[in-house]
């Protein structure tokens, strides 16, 4: 199998965003049951990378009315992915076919 060149890739995950047809229930639900640390709507994980572990981000979940059209009309949910160069990572994909 011939080698493969290294190419720029995911990082992480940056958020994954849901849709419910009544997003307060929705959000108690997840408070009680799991104990997510919801705000409105929105719930921030810390997490900490990097090679010395010092650099800090979050991954954002959250949770959208049944109706909006932020991400799609047929979408039910989404996940952004963190990536270091999205150019790389697209120009990639299209090399690849994927795009």
């Amino acid at each position: 199998m011939a080698e493969r060149k290294h190419r720029a890739r995911v990082t992480g995950l940056g958020g994954i965003f849901f849709k419910a047809k009544d997003p307060k229930a929705m959000v108690e639900w997840y408070r009680r049951h799991l104990g997510i640390r919801i705000e409105d709507t929105v719930a921030l994980f810390a997490w900490r990378g990097g090679e010395d572990g010092k650099v800090e981000g979050h991954t954002v979940w959250s949770i959208f009315p049944a109706d909006t059209k932020y991400f799609g009309d047929g979408a039910p949910f989404m996940i952004n992915y963190r990536v270091k160069d999205l150019d790389a990572v697209l120009a990639s994909l299209r090399r690849e076919g994927v795009s």
